[in-house]
């Protein structure tokens, strides 16, 4: 049995009991201890579960605190960059003429790939809209895109701006697409992040958009982070490294939500 597949059964009767044991799991799966400790500690670092001693319980459920952008670089980086290879993909597929992307280590990964997109068949330049100038800073110099910068304060720990100026300017846009980032993505309370004002700026975003796709790896789906920003009827695309668990995958099978992984 592979170690995914392990990992999914770990989930499901962890979603059942609501604790797994490892002794009855090694067990039940025909492998040792140490396999299935090994397989806690990799859901643990994903944000699945929190492990205890002799097994695991599910994660906390709330979580106010903000890593600094520095901070979140450093988790789960090749999740993130093959989340941000399988975003490109979507946008060689709809072609959009405008995209508005914001702020975040998901979506800077995304920078990443637009800065070396290639330039397109008709004269048009894609339009890349964002509220971090640091993402802005890697793209510009691709003749391929046009880079719109909005205006806002700049918190200084993620480096976005927000505030009234930036939904101001959201509110007198309509773009093709949005890529958002979340903290946080659960069946009932939707797409989260901790802080009210970022919230704000990314509920602004997707009503400004055509449709929305939501970039966020593994450690992010059933975790609630206080402020929300979308229900998950307004996420047309959730772009993400790990299969959802069957509580959350039923809720975006419901809302309409379409599941890509990378």
């Amino acid at each position: 049995m592979y170690a995914t597949e392990r990992q999914r059964r770990i989930l499901a009767r962890l979603e059942r009991a609501g604790r797994v044991v490892v002794t009855a799991v090694a067990e039940d799966l025909g492998v040792t201890q140490e396999t299935i400790r090994r397989d806690l500690g990799k859901l643990e670092s994903l944000g699945r579960l929190r492990r205890v001693h002799g097994g695991a319980v599910p994660p906390a459920p709330l979580r106010a605190g903000e890593l600094t952008m520095d901070e979140r670089r450093t988790l789960h980086e090749a999740e993130k960059q093959r989340i941000a290879t399988r975003a490109l993909e979507l946008l060689h597929e709809e072609q959009p003429g405008s995209v508005i992307i914001d702020a975040g280590s998901t979506t800077g990964a995304m920078a990443d790939a637009l800065a070396e997109l290639p330039r397109r068949r008709s004269a048009e330049r894609l339009v890349v809209i964002t509220n971090a100038p640091e993402l802005a800073a890697r793209i510009y110099r691709n003749p391929a895109i046009e880079v719109a910068l909005l205006p806002g304060r700049l918190r200084s720990t993620t480096g976005a701006c927000v505030g009234p100026q930036t939904i101001a300017a959201l509110d007198e846009l309509r773009a093709d697409l949005v890529l958002l980032g979340a903290n946080g993505l659960d069946a009932e309370f939707g797409g989260s992040t901790p802080d009210v004002h970022e919230a704000a700026v990314k509920t602004a975003m997707v009503r400004s958009g055509a449709r929305t796709a939501m970039l966020a790896d593994g450690s992010k789906l059933g975790r609630i982070a206080v402020h929300r920003f979308a229900k998950l009827e307004r996420v047309d695309v959730l772009i993400t490294d790990l299969e959802p668990d069957r509580r959350l995958a039923s809720a975006l099978d419901d809302a309409g939500t379409e599941v890509r992984l990378a």
